[in-house]
C-alpha cells in the first residue's frame, strides 16, 4: 500500500501538515496526520515543498507545439504526457469554432486518445469542450466568422446523437442567439455543462441562461459585453450570480492584475483558473496555428492573429497559479482554483482534492510553487523524451467539410 509523506499539503482550502497520504488501487484511501518518525517510514518521503491535488484545466486548445484540431495520435500523447510537468493531471481538450461535422469528428479523435492513454501516467482526458460554433458574430474574437452557427434544434440533435457524444462535456454558447435557451436546456439535461461566452448578451439574458442550466462563463471579461454601472453585462452578471463558475485566464494580459483581484473577491470560491492555451504554450516566440488560423507568439508572450486579436494564450496552469499568488492571494485557495473548483464545475467530486475516495492525482511543488513530481492514479508521471521530434501536424479540421 504506497504512502507519501509531506511536510505540507493543501487540504480543504488550507495548508496542513505533516501528513501521510495512503494510496491504493489508484485512489486515496486515507489521509493521516503524522509525526516525523512515522513520516520517515513512508514509501515516498517529501522533505520540503507542498503536496496538492493535481490541477484540472478545463480550457486548453493545445500546447508544446501541438494544436488539438490538427494533431495526430503521437502528438496528442505527447501533450498528455507533458502536461503533468506543469502540474496538470486532468484536462478538457477544447476545439474552437469549425464546421459542425468537423467538430463531431473531433469527438472521435479525443475518445481514441483517451482510450490509448488510459493507465499510462499521462494527464487524463476528461471530455471535450466545444468553444463554438454557437457564438456571437460581434464577439467572435479570433474565431472564424464564416463558421459561426445558430444552436438550432437540428444542430443540437446532431451533437447529442453523434456516435461518441458521451465525451462531450462542455459547450460554450452565446445565449442571445435564436434558439440558445432551448439548446442550453437540452444540453444540460443531457449532462453537458454549458458556459456562456463570446457573447453580447445583457445581464438579463445571462440570468435567463442560468435559469435554463448554464453554470460557467468562458474567459471572463474577454470576448463578451463588458461591465458597466447600469448594465452589468456578462462579467457583472456572472460574478454576482452564485450559479456561475468564472473561468479566468490569469496570464495578467487577458485580464489586468487589478481586475484578476476584483474577480477573485467578487466570485470568491467560484473562480476557475484556465489557460486557454494554444500550441504556443511552453514554446519560444514564433509562428503557430490555432485550428488552422496563423498565430504569432511575440516577445511579450501573447499570441495574436494577423489583425492583432489575441488568439488564446501561451500560459501554463502552474504559471497561472504563481501569477495569482504573486497578487497576494492565499496560496492554498489559489491551488484549489486550479484543482478542486474546476473539478466541481464539471461535477467531478473524485478529482482536484486530497481526501479519501478521490483519485490519487497529486503534485509535489517546490516552496516557490514550481511542480517537481506528479502522479496520476497513483502512478508517477514520466516526462516525455525531451528531444523527441513532434510529428508534422495534419491539416486543421477547421477547413474540413
Amino acid at each position: 500500500m504506497p504512502t507519501i509523506s509531506t511536510p505540507l499539503a493543501v487540504v480543504d482550502g488550507g495548508l496542513i501538515g505533516p501528513v501521510t497520504v495512503v494510496v491504493e488501487d489508484g485512489c486515496i484511501r486515507a489521509l493521516r496526520h503524522t509525526g516525523a518518525r512515522e513520516s520517515a517510514h513512508a514509501d515516498i518521503v517529501l522533505a520540503d515543498g507542498v503536496l496538492t491535488a493535481g490541477l484540472v484545466d478545463i480550457q486548453i486548445n493545445g500546447a508544446f507545439g501541438v494544436d488539438f484540431s490538427s494533431a495526430d495520435d503521437s502528438a496528442w500523447d505527447r501533450v498528455a504526457a507533458a502536461l503533468p510537468l506543469t502540474g496538470v493531471t486532468a484536462f478538457q481538450p477544447t476545439y474552437i469554432t469549425a464546421p459542425l461535422g468537423a467538430l463531431v469528428s473531433g469527438l472521435h479523435t479525443a475518445i481514441e486518445a483517451r482510450q490509448r492513454q488510459s493507465g499510462s501516467g499521462a494527464a487524463r482526458i476528461l471530455g471535450v469542450h466545444l468553444e463554438g460554433p454557437f457564438l456571437s458574430a460581434v464577439r467572435h474574437g479570433v474565431h472564424e466568422q464564416r463558421y459561426l452557427a445558430e444552436p438550432t434544434r437540428e444542430a443540437i440533435d446532431r451533437l447529442l446523437g453523434a456516435p461518441g457524444s458521451e465525451i462531450l462535456t462542455m459547450v460554450t454558447i452565446a445565449p442571445e442567439l435564436p434558439g440558445a435557451l432551448e439548446a442550453i436546456r437540452r444540453l444540460t439535461r443531457a449532462g453537458v455543462r454549458v458556459s456562456v461566452g463570446h457573447t453580447d448578451a445583457t445581464a438579463d439574458r445571462i440570468t435567463a441562461a442560468a435559469d435554463e442550466g448554464a453554470t460557467l462563463v468562458t474567459h471572463i471579461f474577454n470576448a463578451q459585453r463588458g461591465l458597466a454601472h447600469r448594465e452589468p453585462g456578462v462579467p457583472g452578471a456572472t460574478m454576482a450570480d452564485r450559479r456561475f463558475y468564472c473561468g479566468l485566464i490569469a496570464d495578467l494580459h487577458h485580464v489586468a492584475p487589478e481586475v484578476c483581484g476584483l474577480v477573485w473577491k467578487a466570485a470568491r470560491g467560484r473562480v476557475v483558473l484556465v489557460t486557454d492555451a494554444i500550441a504556443a504554450a511552453g514554446m519560444p516566440p514564433g509562428d503557430y496555428t490555432l485550428s488552422g488560423i496563423p498565430v504569432v507568439l511575440g516577445a511579450d508572450g501573447v499570441p495574436r492573429n494577423a489583425d492583432g486579436t489575441i488568439a488564446g494564450s501561451a500560459l501554463t496552469l502552474d504559471q497561472a497559479v504563481r501569477n495569482m499568488i504573486s497578487l497576494g492571494l492565499p496560496a492554498a485557495q489559489v491551488i484549489e482554483a486550479a484543482s478542486r473548483v474546476p473539478a466541481d464545475a464539471l461535477g467531478r467530486a473524485d478529482l482536484g482534492r486530497i481526501e479519501p475516495g478521490a483519485r490519487a492525482d497529486l503534485v509535489w511543488w517546490s516552496d516557490d510553487f514550481h511542480p517537481r513530481r506528479a502522479w496520476v492514479d497513483g502512478r508517477e508521471a514520466q516526462a516525455p523524451v525531451a528531444d523527441a521530434a513532434l510529428p508534422a501536424p495534419r491539416e486543421s479540421f477547421a477547413v474540413s467539410p
